[in-house]
Order: C-alpha cells, then structure tokens, then sequence
C-alpha cells in the first residue's frame, strides 16, 4: 500500500515539476496541484499481474515519465530565454550549442560534471519510478484486496477530478495532465513545421532571387566600403526598459555628440527581428536573405536553395566580401554556402588574449580587427560582423582600452576573470539585469569610438541589433531591435531618413516598425539605379 503511495508522489512529482517551476516564474501565483495523469498511470500499473511483460512494461513508463518531465523543462527554458516553445521536431540540434555555451560559460569539466550530474538524475529516477511501478505479488489476503481497490479508486478520482475540473472553472486550473498538454502541443508544432516547406517554398517564389540584372546596382554607394554589424542581445527593451535606458540612454547620446564632433552622421531606425532571446543567425539570414527566417527549417532550407543574398549582390557589384564572427569556434558550413571571399572566425582572427567565459573575445578588438581588414582592401568591401561582448552571460565587462595599444589581445588579460563568475550572477535577476544593462553600455561604447576613431570617410555602418535578450531577464515580449546608421556623407543617410529613421541615437517614435526581411531588397533598390 505505501509503495502505491509513494509511486503516486513521485510520477506526480516527477511531472508536475516542470509546472510548479513555471507557475512560481511565469504563471504567478496559481500553482497547479495534481496530475491526473499520475494517478491514471499508477492505478492502471497497480491492476497489472505481477508477469515479465508488465515489469518491462513498468520500465517503459518510467522512461517515458522521466522523458515528459524533461522535455517539459527544456520547454520552461525555451520559453523563458527564447521567448517560444520547444519543438521537438526541429531543435534537438541545440544540443550541441547548450554544450558549447555551457563549457564556455563554466569551463569543460564543470559542464561535464553537470552533464553527468544530470545523466544521474535521471538514471536514478527511471530506476526508481520502475521499481515502485512494477507489479507485485501481494504478501497476504489483506493487501491482494487493498491495492486493486485503491487503484481504482485512484483511477475514478482523476477522472472524477478531471470531470469537475472542466466543469468548474474555480478549479479546473488545479487538476491537470501535463504530459497529454505538452504531447499535443508538439503534434501541432509538428504539423506546422511540415507546412513550414510549402509556406517557404512560396516565399521563394515571390521574392526575387537576386538583384545582379539591376541597373546601376549600388550606383549611388559610389565605391563605399559597406558594414554592417550585429550587436548581441540588443533589443529595444535597452531604450525602453527605464533600468535599462538609464544606462543606454546616455550612452546613446553620448556617441552621438562625439561623433558629431568629428562630423559624422548618425541615424535610427527600429525594426522587427525573427527571433527572440538567441540563435541570432536567424537574424543575420533574414537580413542577408530578405526572408523572413523564424526557425531552424526555415534557415536550413534557405541553404539549401540557390537564393541569393545580400553577399551576391555586393559581389555583382564589384564588391568583395567578408564575414567577420568571434563567436563561430567550430566549422562553418554555412559560411561557404553563402559564398563570402573571406571568413574570420575565432579559429583564424589573431587574437591571443584570453576568452571571456563564453565570449571568445571583446567587441573592441573586433572593431580593430574589422579596421584593418578595410584597410588592407584594395577595392571596395562589404563586411558582416558579429560583436559578441553583450552576450550572455554579460560578465565580465570590460573598460575601453586604449586603441593603439590593443595589439594581440594579451593586452585583455587582467580583465579575464573581473566581476562575478557566471554561475553566480545567474542566480539574481536584479544583478543579472545590471550586468546586461552595463554589457551594452561596453559594446555601444567600443561601436562609437570605432566610428569616431577608426572608420575611414569612405565607408557606410550599419548596426543593427540581432534580437532582444531572453524575455525573464529584460521583461519584454516584443522582438523590436534598433538599427543606427553611420556614415560622414549625410548623402549617405538621406534614403534610411526617406525610409522613416530618426536623425540622432534613437528611432522616431511616430515611424512604422519594419521586419529586418524588408531591409534586403529596400537597400539594393536605394542605392542603385543612380548613376
């Protein structure tokens, strides 16, 4: 009978877990009490005959039970980092980049062992949850009685529970199946992801290609180098949040003063990104490809097509190209699918300082690095950038070091270890949220000294933030980013300011929000065709 019991409390533990975790970090105050589902599951065993085929059949379940309550959590912490649900069908392959983040964040053996911490876990719930679901023999005539009638009655309470909770709505909230939700919500994300290739397959056909028959194309850029850098995390949440806009904001204006100072242009626009909280190539596909890339099929399949993108069409213009991306440690397929001339990655930018938890190296030696790369060009460059410093997990930040001095980076090794180590800041949203606050600050600043210090009359930069950070850091349930636009020709800014953006450091407020798939085909168009 207690064995009963206690497979009850831990099948229900085991999947309401995921629940309770999300009622206390997303849902508020109304926590759920009980599956319904557990009961079901333990009842329905408890009737078995003790034989081998139930016993296999106990394990079965375990294993299923203890694979629910992980897919349900992996579920809570997509949708609090990534601002969506899990979809099973296309994200396993993040797998590898929760590694990667993991090791660079707490180093390889800390991962490891949490890796194998985990393993255990849920080894050891599978044993368990088997053994007291397994179908035993009863020791005398008292108990051969007592457990099929407390099975059952545990089987009609959950159905009768089941029943008024749909008829009561007071507490219908309080009863509920878990597994049988999260199971059906991945059959919808399935079906949806199938219709994924039709609804891509039609984007494909009404968008052009490319644009290498276009006359006079990029015309009016006049031989301009071209740049255009991502900078990680950054959201509109960091000009609209006031915790947040207390220290970008004058940061922000700041910039512009400077460079106005030393006559450049600064413009601002905001626009809609695909993806929220990370996995920003969906950003950097979308701008390059002029399609809206929302998930890993709708990337996937844009590689897998001759579609052209933003690359091609610098490179029918005479352009070459490069692509510039710290935080890429690995191959880079993608890379020669998109056909840039040149690709720097971390395996091949001569940095010699030393990492920063997971962020490979600081915004500030990309920048350096970007200028001499334009200025070792021999024609005219088109140039994406990733700057990683405001990544997760925004430790530590960095002090703007002196430009002349930077060198190999060996200049940043005092800073490898300053502030407090990820696995520490993590546990406090309130510090958290300061720490992102003062990691945009280091990568806004390392942009605008750039431009001020570094970036030649002939060039046009435009920096475009890739996504807003996870939701339950910034608050926020948009995915608007803003763009600046850099430039000492105010020729240059004339289209973006015709195109709605704001003179200054900040969009206007009244100017329609875009999606970044617009921006493709509006640049090529507006600055070709000019002569």
């Amino acid at each position: 009978m207690l064995r009963l019991v206690a497979a009850w409390v831990v099948v229900n533990g085991l999947l309401m877990t995921p629940r309770w975790v999300s009622a206390a970090v997303i849902e508020g105050p109304t926590v759920p009490w009980l599956s319904l589902e557990a009961a079901l599951i333990v009842g329905g065993m408890a009737l078995l005959p003790p034989r081998r085929w139930s016993r296999i059949l106990a394990r079965g379940v375990a294993v299923s039970v203890v694979l629910l309550a992980t897919a349900a959590l992996a579920d809570l912490v997509f949708r609090v980092s990534l601002g969506r649900s899990l979809n099973l069908s296309v994200d396993l392959y993040l797998l590898e980049s929760v590694y990667r983040l993991a090791v660079g964040n707490v180093g390889f053996l800390r991962a490891v062992l949490g890796i194998g911490a985990i393993a255990v876990l849920m080894t050891g719930s599978v044993l368990a949850t088997a053994w007291l679901l397994e179908p035993r023999e009863a020791a005398d005539e008292r108990r051969r009685r007592d457990v099929p009638r407390l099975a059952v009655a545990m089987i009609a309470c959950a159905s009768l529970l089941g029943l008024i909770g749909m008829l009561v709505d007071a507490v219908g909230h309080r009863f509920v199946t878990p597994s049988a939700s999260l199971l059906s919500e991945q059959a919808a994300l399935w079906g949806a992801t199938r219709g994924e290739r039709a609804s891509f397959a039609a984007d494909l056909r009404a968008q052009p290609s490319g644009f290498a028959d276009l006359p006079g194309l990029f015309s009016a850029l006049k031989g301009r180098n071209v740049v255009v850098a991502y900078i990680e995390s950054y959201g509109m949440a960091a000009l609209e949040d006031p915790d947040f806009a207390a220290v970008v904001g004058p940061r922000l204006r700041a910039a512009r003063a400077r460079l106005d100072t030393v006559g450049f242009h600064l413009a601002t626009g905001r626009f809609t990104s695909p993806t929220v909280g990370g996995q920003s190539w969906y950003a950097h596909g979308t701008v390059l490809s002029g399609l809206w890339l929302e998930n890993q099929i709708r990337y996937e399949l844009l590689l897998a097509s001759e579609h052209e993108t933003l690359v091609d069409d610098f490179r029918h213009a005479g352009y070459r190209t490069a692509t510039v991306m710290p935080a890429i440690t690995t191959t880079w397929p993608a890379a020669i699918r998109l056909g840039y001339d040149d690709v720097f990655t971390a395996q091949n930018i001569p940095y010699a300082g030393p990492p920063m938890y997971w962020v490979t190296m600081p915004d500030q030696f990309t920048w350096s690095f970007v200028e001499g790369v334009l200025n070792e060009a021999t024609g005219p460059h088109f140039v994406e950038v990733g700057m990683v410093s405001s990544h997760a997990p925004w430790t530590p930040v960095l002090p703007i070091l002196d430009w002349e001095a930077l060198g190999d980076g060996t200049v940043f090794e005092p800073y490898r270890r300053v502030g407090t180590p990820p696995e520490e800041i993590w546990w406090d949203v309130d510090v958290l949220r300061d720490a992102y606050a003062m990691s945009l600050d280091y990568s806004i600043q390392a942009m605008a000294e750039f431009a001020e210090k570094l970036l030649g009359d002939g060039t046009l930069l435009i920096v475009i933030g890739d996504h807003q950070a996870a939701p339950w850091v910034t608050g926020a349930s948009g995915s608007d980013v803003p763009v600046h636009v850099i430039a000492r020709d105010p020729v240059l800014l004339e289209p973006f300011l015709d195109w709605g953006f704001g003179e200054g450091a900040f969009p206007d407020p009244q100017s329609a929000v875009r999606r970044l798939s617009e921006f493709r085909r509006w640049f090529v168009e507006a600055f070709s065709g000019t002569g």
